[in-house]
């Protein structure tokens, strides 16, 4: 018998909403309505995604098609490469609902502030109700967030943190933080061994849903950045679930001990390494954190990991979220330190003979994958230091990495990672010499430049670099009470040292500027 083409209410799912939990699935009935899931070439191109980011999103989108449908959901799915596919999420709808007549568009609230801006428009434009429901699988509302910022003078992170342990009650006491103190971070920097053993998170066969979209992929993005293959992720929610499950048999325990190291050739070190299956939906962020409480409770993980690991979902996920729809659509164009600089091309090949960037870059583009020390302290210190356009800079990261969405990515990126916003996010720029790097990886030893020369072209460029930031946004900077002993060293060098500091830095920045192998 052939299913009648009209439904009631018609269910948009988006591809970073793949969760049976979701608050549009959940007002809708299997029954009588019908969900529309769509690949469209907009999303995979406003800016050039790696190839492993859209074979992701693409292979557990199908998946989660598949689920639902087990669900019993009718499900129209729209493959990137079905005919008469336009290429838009607008469009797409457009087309489902002049097909199927719902009386209704229900819709959770997207991630991104220009998909929200679209769908704002689709009442008027489909003559249809549209609701937009709030995304309840959050630990904070975008309501709650907002109520936490009304008055405050500063938004740390720290602050909301502790609001969060205290609501969820992770990791509490009665209303005292486990152990003492609410922050471990200061037991979670010690440096990483190469006869250290590190065990791999948990990779997954291609099936053939994941194959089908891997050919797909190969012939419609060769142009875009990245390996494809070998491709491991997990895609459905059983392999993400099986995945995190293995991090706390196998690393949990010492993810908090190792979390800001890097090695040489050691990708994944203790992470878990599944924020892409978090952001995309097959992970719900606060069963995972009760997971984490309960190895530490039962003895199967120290404080120090646990707290750390709950920190970054709880603490700064959260509260990254939060920031970027309280502060957007100008947070976008932030630019607090004025500065211009194009993105080096290296960032796009890895070609550089700086060894920590060649690591970081490389690995990116093997994987879609680097941790948040690789992401902070190399690629966007660097980019930070040498004055590239923080806007350039987000656009990569969300490119070239497979967890980023906008939400997440903008401000950990802007605020956090280039100061752009001038210290909304961040009590001060997250920036090092070379004596950083070298304390938390191996990656100097087999560097061109040497790390413990200052100055001069056998250098380590972030040494010149790191003062002749200082000094340039001075202006800005300088009344930081977090950087007045920085400034205060820098006033002790004297003219002639300052002068030999920014006169190598200006020989580093030209050369980069010209393009040449640095």
């Amino acid at each position: 018998m052939t299913e009648p083409d009209h439904c009631r209410n018609l269910v948009l799912v988006l591809g970073d909403q793949l969760s049976p939990a979701l608050s549009s699935l959940k007002r809708a009935d299997a029954a009588v309505d019908r969900v529309l899931m769509v690949e469209v070439m907009a999303e995979a191109t406003y800016v050039r995604h790696h190839k492993k980011k859209i074979a992701f999103l693409f292979s557990a989108m199908r998946h989660f098609a598949e689920e639902l449908r087990a669900d019993g959901w009718t499900v129209d799915y729209v493959t990137l490469d079905a005919d008469g596919n336009t290429g838009s999420f607008s469009g797409e709808v457009a087309r489902a609902c002049q097909r199927l007549a719902p009386q209704r568009l229900l819709v959770t609230e997207p991630g991104e502030w220009r998909v929200l801006e679209d769908m704002k428009g689709w009442a008027a434009d489909l003559r249809l109700p549209v609701d937009i429901l709030t995304d309840t699988r959050f630990i904070c509302s975008l309501a709650e967030f907002r109520g936490w910022a009304t008055g405050r003078k500063q938004l740390r992170m720290e602050y909301f943190y502790r609001d969060m342990r205290r609501k969820t009650g992770l990791l509490m006491e009665a209303d005292k933080p486990a152990g003492g103190r609410w922050n471990y971070d200061a037991d979670n920097r010690k440096p990483a061994k190469p006869d250290l053993f590190m065990p791999a998170p948990q990779g997954f066969t291609p099936d053939r849903i994941t194959r089908e979209v891997l050919d797909l992929v190969a012939e419609r993005f060769d142009d875009h950045i990245g390996a494809l293959e070998p491709f491991w992720f997990p895609v459905t929610r059983h392999q993400a679930e099986e995945a995190f499950d293995h991090f706390l048999e196998t690393a949990l325990a010492e993810f908090g001990t190792y979390q800001d190291a890097m090695l040489s050739g050691e990708k994944f070190l203790f992470h878990s390494v599944l924020s892409t299956c978090l952001n995309a939906g097959l992970l719900d962020p606060l069963q995972l954190c009760r997971k984490v409480e309960a190895a530490f409770r039962e003895g199967r993980a120290p404080l120090n990991a646990a707290e750390g690991y709950i920190r970054q979902i709880l603490g700064w996920r959260e509260y990254v979220r939060g920031i970027y729809w309280l502060k957007m659509p100008s947070y976008a164009s932030q630019n607090a330190l004025a500065a211009e600089r194009a993105l080096p091309g290296f960032y796009w090949t890895g070609e550089t003979r700086m060894r920590c960037l060649a690591e970081a870059v490389s690995q990116t583009l093997d994987e879609a994958y680097a941790h948040h020390i690789q992401r902070l302290m190399v690629t966007g210190n660097f980019a930070l230091l040498a004055g590239v356009r923080p806007q350039e800079v987000h656009e990569w990261y969300l490119a070239v990495y497979a967890d980023a969405y906008e939400w997440v990515e903008m401000p950990n990126t802007l605020g956090m990672s280039q100061f752009a916003d001038g210290g909304l996010l961040a009590s001060k720029p997250y920036m090092s010499g070379g004596n950083y790097i070298n304390r938390m990886s191996d990656y100097c030893g087999d560097c061109a430049y040497d790390v413990r020369q200052r100055t001069g072209p056998k250098a380590c460029p972030f040494n010149a670099l790191y003062w002749d930031f200082l000094d340039r946004n001075a202006a800005v900077l300088k009344g930081n009470p977090r950087l007045g002993q920085a400034y205060a060293t820098w006033a002790r060098m004297g003219a002639a040292k300052q002068e030999e500091y920014t006169r190598s830095a200006a020989e580093v920045l030209a050369r980069l500027d010209s393009g040449d192998l640095i």
